[in-house]
């Protein structure tokens, strides 16, 4: 069975990602993300930006983790929900 990705994002880059603009999140590969990310699946990624109950929350479908050098590239499908965003 597949998991959840949870990433918290800054306001400009959960709107792009929510308008369809941006389709690929980035992390730095250090020991942190190596050990969340390295050959691992996923079925979605669960976006939020700040806190609380009532922040924006973003469902999207998760197609693949690749490392690229020293970045892993998040390939993400289709927007599956937006809650609490004003795009």
């Amino acid at each position: 069975m597949k998991g959840i990705l949870h990433l918290t994002l800054y306001r400009k880059w959960f709107d792009k990602i929510a308008s369809g603009e941006k389709t690929e999140e980035y992390r730095k590969a250090s020991a942190y993300w190596f050990a969340r990310l390295a050959n691992k699946k996923f079925s979605e990624v669960h976006f939020t930006n700040g806190y609380g109950n009532q922040r924006p929350f973003m469902r999207v479908e998760w197609k693949r983790t690749d490392l690229v050098d020293t970045t892993f590239i998040i390939k993400l499908g289709k927007i599956l929900e937006v809650r609490n965003s004003n795009c």
